[in-house]
């Protein structure tokens, strides 16, 4: 998928895909949500209004309040491509978000997830 295309996608309609994959492993939406809100600085009452518009995925990360200077700090792969060598900073923030929600569905502590 071209990165135009992950861009205009709508948030509401990616987050019940990154939400149904961290259930499916045991995993619940209150920490879906608070990876989301780690790495963005969304308020829990922010995150559910963005959910009832028609948000697109680039300004879902472009809007957000504060993203989380750790998020640097975040490493590995995701679709094949190592999150800390993705050039284009947009698709990062979003590969991000991706590789904290695998690390969540594959077990791993909150603690380290959102590393602490």
């Amino acid at each position: 998928m071209n990165a135009d295309k992950v861009y205009q996608m709508k948030f509401s309609k990616v987050y019940p895909l990154l939400l149904n994959k961290a259930i499916r492993k045991g995993r619940t939406q209150q920490e879906v949500d608070q990876i989301i809100q780690w790495l963005t600085g969304y308020s829990e009452i922010e995150l559910k209004q963005l959910l009832e518009t028609p948000v697109d995925y680039a300004a879902f990360f472009q809007n957000a309040p504060h993203l989380n200077p750790s998020r640097k700090l975040i490493k590995g792969v995701v679709c094949g491509v190592r999150v800390e060598e993705i050039k284009e900073p947009l698709m990062q923030e979003i590969r991000y978000l991706d590789k904290l929600i695998d690390e969540l569905a594959k077990g791993k502590p909150m603690a380290k997830i959102l590393r602490g």
